[in-house]
């Protein structure tokens, strides 16, 4: 659901988590708009900098032309790149793409829209993947059309990716919120209420 630490730990957390695993990993980061993605290369860059990560991770050190927010690589050839969902990504590999949140409350309801995250998605991030590479996609689920919903359709087909699939409701079948020591039951009707359309269930998020 939004606004539940998705992107702390998808896009912040983890990618640094790899990187201190495999200094070597290249790292392609999507979401819906580039500003996003180079913020979340901005906070993985200051963590893997900090003395609280080489605490943990003492082997591994930025490069020193490693400048740029979204764009840096560490000093045993790992590579960091951030691009909004749409971005040119010619000469680009990835062992990993993290594609957070491709598409934004503004165009979830969008046909077009969505119908161009996907061939965006075929033609950019699928195509960038190096041998034995893995995609991780974290949304929180506005329409059965979103990219999401499209990948889980595909896998139908033959050699098609399959997927596996995390779930967590805003509501548990128990009817108990998520996260209830940050988000009440009834905050969480109010905004199901305030989103016209919404289709605020466990079927979606």
């Amino acid at each position: 659901p939004p606004r539940h630490t998705k992107s702390e730990f998808a896009s912040y957390l983890f990618p640094a988590w790899v990187m201190g695993q495999k200094p070597e990993t290249k790292i392609i980061q999507a979401t819906h708009t580039a500003e996003l993605a180079v913020g979340f290369g901005r906070k993985v860059k200051n963590l893997l900098d900090s003395e609280i990560y080489r605490d943990v991770f003492p082997d591994i050190q930025l490069a020193r032309d490693a400048k740029a927010s979204g764009r840096w690589s560490t000093d045993m050839g790992g590579e960091y790149y951030a691009v909004g969902v749409g971005g040119a990504l010619a000469g680009r590999g990835a062992d990993l793409c993290i594609i957070d949140d491709p598409v934004s409350e503004q165009d979830a309801l969008s046909p077009a829209a969505l119908d161009n995250i996907y061939e965006w998605y075929t033609s950019g991030p699928r195509q960038r993947l190096q041998p034995g590479g893995q995609i991780v996609l974290v949304m929180t689920r506005w329409s059965k059309k979103d990219l999401t919903g499209m990948l889980l359709s595909k896998q139908k087909e033959a050699k098609a990716d399959q997927w596996e699939v995390i779930e967590f409701p805003a509501i548990l079948p128990s009817g108990k919120p998520l996260w209830p020591e940050y988000w009440s039951l009834e905050d969480l009707n109010g905004v199901k209420a305030s989103i016209p359309g919404s289709k605020w269930n466990a079927q979606y998020m």
